[in-house]
C-alpha cells in the first residue's frame, strides 16, 4: 500500500497504534544528520501528523538503523512505550533481522558464520576488522546461506546476530567478497555509481503490547544485480 503522493516514495507495510513498518527507499537517511538531507524519522512524523491531523510534535521512535544506501523493511515505534519495549528486544536479540545481499565472487560454502572484532574510525566513518584485544573493538557476528551464484556474483541471505555499523559490508569485504556496488569497502572492484546491493529482507519481533509474534518482509527490487537471480 502506498500513501498519498507526498509519501509515494515510502511503501507502508503495516501500521497500528504502536508500530509503523515501512520499506525504506535506498539513499535516504534513517535519521537526520548534519547534511539536513531527507530522513525517514522526519518523513514519518510528517506522514502521521498529516494523516491523523495531529497538533504539536509527533513521536516516531527509531528502533534500529539502516545505512543510507540500504533499502528494505524497517520498524518504527509510534509511542515511547513501544520504542522502549522494542529496544529491549534488540538488546535481548529477540528482534531478528535478515538481509539479502549480492557479493562479489563465488562463495565456496553453502553457508557459514562470521565472527570478527570491528573498530569504527568516527572521523573517517570507516570500520575495520581488528584484534580482539583492541580496546575499542566490538564483537560482530552473522551467519549466511548461499541462495544462488551467477557471473562471479553470489546472492546470500544473512542473519545478523549483532548490529554493528557497516557490519555486513566489512565482514564480507574482509574475506575478499565485497558487496556489489559498495564504494566504501569494495572500491577496487566496484564502479562508481553502482548501487549497493544490500537489502533489509525480513524482521521478526514480538508486538510491544499484544506480545504476538510478527514477521514483516520486503523483497529487493528487480533491477541489477538483483534481477540476475530468480528467487522464489
Amino acid at each position: 500500500m502506498r500513501n498519498s503522493s507526498k509519501h509515494a516514495m515510502i511503501k507502508f507495510i503495516y501500521e497500528d497504534n504502536h508500530l509503523l513498518v515501512v520499506e525504506k527507499p535506498v539513499n535516504i537517511l534513517s535519521q537526520g544528520d548534519d547534511t539536513e538531507d531527507q530522513d525517514m524519522v522526519n518523513a514519518l512524523k510528517k506522514y502521521v501528523k498529516e494523516k491523523y491531523n495531529k497538533p504539536g510534535n509527533v513521536y516516531i521512535g527509531l528502533v534500529h538503523r539502516l545505512d543510507r544506501p540500504v533499502g528494505g523493511v524497517m520498524v518504527f515505534a509510534k509511542t515511547s512505550k513501544a520504542a522502549s519495549r522494542l529496544s529491549e528486544q534488540v538488546r535481548n536479540k529477540t528482534f531478528k533481522k535478515s538481509y539479502r545481499a549480492v557479493v562479489r565472487g563465488i562463495l565456496d560454502r553453502e553457508g557459514d558464520s562470521f565472527v570478527d572484532y570491528l573498530y569504527k574510525d568516527r572521523k573517517k566513518n570507516m570500520v575495520t576488522v581488528v584484534g580482539e584485544d583492541h580496546k575499542e573493538s566490538k564483537r560482530a557476528e552473522l551467519s549466511y546461506r548461499l541462495i544462488s551464484s551467477k557471473n562471479d556474483l553470489s546472492l546470500v541471505e544473512i542473519d545478523l546476530k549483532t548490529g554493528r555499523p557497516h557490519q555486513i559490508r566489512v565482514q564480507f569485504a574482509s574475506r575478499n567478497h565485497p558487496l556489489y556496488g559498495d564504494q566504501r569497502y569494495g572500491q577496487d572492484i566496484n564502479k562508481r555509481g553502482q548501487q549497493l546491493a544490500l537489502w533489509s529482507h525480513r524482521i521478526e519481533l514480538e508486538h510491544p503490547t499484544t506480545k504476538e509474534k510478527m514477521v514483516f518482509t520486503s523483497n529487493p527490487p528487480e533491477n541489477q544485480p538483483w534481477g540476475m537471480f530468480k528467487v522464489e
